[in-house]
């Protein structure tokens, strides 16, 4: 059985190999939640994202491991297990990053 697909809400990108998604939110309220919630995933991988973020958005880029050369299968866990975070909330909506 293989993994599940990523979630094309996800763009991956080559130059340099990275993950990136889009979240919109209804309220700033609803940004801070879902920041908390991403830091607690955050400090129990020992993996952090790059975010940027303001009133109603976050943006998310997962850059892979040090030692490797391209997104691979951990990156993408990773960005499952954020996906499991809106499922709890459901308070985000996904903004396709090919279209920012």
């Amino acid at each position: 059985m293989g993994s599940p697909s990523l979630d094309p809400a996800w763009s991956q990108r080559q130059r340099p190999p990275r993950l990136e998604r889009r979240l919109a939110f209804a309220g700033y309220r609803q940004v801070r939640d879902f920041l908390e919630r991403l830091e607690q995933l955050c400090e129990q991988h020992q993996r952090y994202p790059d975010l940027s973020f303001g009133r109603t958005y976050v943006n998310l880029t997962i850059y892979p491991e040090q030692d490797t050369t391209g997104v691979g299968s951990a990156e993408e866990e990773f960005s499952r297990e954020i996906d499991r975070l809106l499922q709890v909330e459901g308070d985000a909506q996904s903004v396709n990053m090919n279209q920012c």
